[in-house]
């Protein structure tokens, strides 16, 4: 029997149980949304192309499900650049089909032409230009694979126009990938001499990246830290993967972790690395981070291996497979105490500090009382900033998959779409975006989406009319050279989220944060409120750039200067 190309797509999205997709139609890519319009699939119609790779990164990191997003050809693919590559640098399984010029007309800067396959080399797991229909079902089959096996990331597979209309009886696919890509990792590393180096430690640190969320270790990591009596530390992508209360969490560390974090890294004489990169923000100086300790990782990617910094042992393998098989060679120790009570001992007299004020809001008080409000059930997202910082260190994930947030890349406009991503995965989920009046406006146009769609996303503005973290830097290590950093105009969003006939509100002083917070909760839909904060406030403790965990600044440090 044969199929169009457009109509193979459309099947192989429904026989992966695709039920969801985010797009936005152009000429290139009709074919399919004609298929598409009598589907059972649900198309979000978002308002930006950068939109709807963000909401598919929601999507997928609440459901661990791949995230799908319809784009056309040329600006329309192109606008995807950022988001596939914020999706790379956070292992996120995202399939972007991107609608091209008819293969004739490829090559001769026809309308709406780019070369999206060559583009999307460098920021894409796997890509492929389909160029004939017989191959589309291979070709999809195979972006599946690297969609869902090892370490995920995303994929792009550009369809033109005439394949998309073209027939063929191939609709199945068979992948021709190497054998390698199609089966699980095999665990290589020698466990038993991973575990004696382990159990010989007396001040040992498990650090834990985003790896451990995506892989679904969370109940192994908490045996093995509560088995070895073993301190955790979490990366910024890691919060979540073993529980923020817990008495041997010590918080996140690098450059705005705690001191406690930062200080158990200095310390300790054997460190394990669960799916953590060593990046640059935590591990600011190579040769300087955990000095003095026997050095362990275990990852998913072997490339990760030794890249920044030098490891003693490795294990290749899936994180939950290799724990599983680790948790029997762990000794139960008891008189690791003393490490504990040593760090719970930075805890108390290096806590998350700020000065509260009768005046005006401070944006850590207003996430503790959000916190605390919430009690820590909602799915956070956030953009990227001091605002980002702020609720990382004092909104604390007990679960896994809760906490978006754009790590690697840094993007500025994540925030918000990711969050409607987030709560159209988690229907029945408290979902909060907690942006700031920089990185919100970056993709604002969104809104759109959410009032026509009804989603009930929670949004959180903090507003000091600044670029915070560039002015935070400039303070410290730029003379108060505050070089366009300062919004010396911002809009009235209250009138703007009024155009978009969304409920918001306004507050501006300490008394107001409790029926702020109410208003936000309260409503159905989606909902707005601004807190508007002093430009002065600054993200503590801080890393300077290129430094190491020696350097910190604290509260303190600043504030009795």
């Amino acid at each position: 029997m044969k199929k169009t190309g457009a109509k193979i797509m459309l099947d192989l999205l429904l026989a992966h149980e695709v039920d969801l997709v985010f797009g936005y139609p152009g000429g290139a890519i009709l074919p399919f949304y004609d298929e598409l319009y009598n589907s059972s699939i649900k198309h979000i119609l978002v308002r930006h192309e950068q939109g709807a790779i963000h909401m598919a990164e929601g999507y997928a990191v609440v459901t661990r499900k791949p995230g799908i997003a319809i784009v056309t050809s040329g600006p329309g693919a192109t606008n995807t650049i950022t988001g596939l590559t914020d999706a790379k640098m956070d292992s996120v399984p995202i399939m972007v089909i991107s609608g091209q010029v008819p293969t004739t007309a490829i090559g001769t800067d026809a309308f709406q032409e780019a070369d999206v396959f060559g583009i999307t080399i460098p920021v894409t797991k796997y890509n492929a230009l389909i160029k004939n229909v017989d191959e589309l079902a291979d070709i999809f089959e195979e972006a599946w694979i690297m969609l869902t096996k090892g370490r995920p990331g995303p994929v792009l597979l550009d369809f033109p126009k005439d394949v998309q209309v073209q027939e063929s009886t191939n609709i199945h696919g068979t992948p021709k990938l190497a054998k390698r890509f199609l089966e699980k990792p095999k665990m290589e590393g020698d466990l038993e001499k991973f575990a004696t180096a382990l159990n010989k430690a007396t001040k040992p640190l498990l650090y834990v990246g985003g790896g451990a969320v995506i892989s679904g270790a969370f109940k192994e990591i908490k045996m093995i830290a509560e088995k070895g009596m073993i301190p955790v530390v979490c990366t910024l992508k890691g919060l979540g993967a073993f529980p923020g209360t817990h008495f041997l969490s010590l918080g996140m560390a690098g450059m705005h972790g705690t001191v406690a974090a930062n200080k158990g890294i200095l310390e300790c004489d054997y460190i394990l690395s669960l799916g953590a990169r060593f990046d640059d923000r935590v591990a600011g100086v190579p040769n300087d981070f955990a000095p003095d300790a026997v050095r362990a990782h275990i990852d998913i990617d072997p490339s990760e291996f030794n890249k920044r910094v030098k490891v003693d042992y490795v294990i290749h393998g899936d994180l939950k497979d290799v724990l599983q098989a680790l948790i029997p060679f762990i000794e139960e120790k008891k008189d690791r105490i003393q490490w504990v009570q040593h760090l719970e001992e930075y805890k108390k007299k290096y806590p998350l500090e700020f000065e509260d004020s009768n005046e005006v809001i401070k944006p850590q008080k207003f996430i503790q009382r959000l916190y605390e409000i919430t009690k820590g059930k909602a799915i956070v997202s956030t953009d990227v900033g001091q605002h980002q910082m702020w609720v990382a260190q004092y909104y604390l994930f007990d679960e896994p998959n809760r906490w978006l947030t754009s790590g690697g890349l840094g993007t500025m406009g994540f925030g918000f779409p990711a969050g409607i991503g987030a709560s159209l995965g988690k229907p029945n989920d408290l979902v909060i975006t907690i942006s700031g009046d920089g990185s919100f406006q970056m993709c604002i146009q969104e809104l759109a989406t959410a009032r026509q769609y009804n989603i009930p996303i929670k949004i959180v503005l903090l507003n000091n009319n600044f670029l915070g973290m560039v002015r935070q830097w400039q303070e410290l290590f730029y003379q108060e050279r505050f070089a366009e950093s300062e919004y010396q105009f911002n809009p009235n969003f209250l009138k703007i989220l009024e155009g978009y006939n969304i409920p918001a509100k306004r507050i501006t002083k300490p008394e107001e944060i409790d029926s702020g917070i109410e208003f936000l909760l309260s409503e159905n839909g989606p909902s707005f409120l601004e807190v508007v904060i002093p430009a002065e406030e600054k993200v503590f403790p801080m890393i300077p750039a290129g430094k190491s965990q020696r350097d910190i600044i604290t509260f303190s440090d600043i504030h009795k200067k």
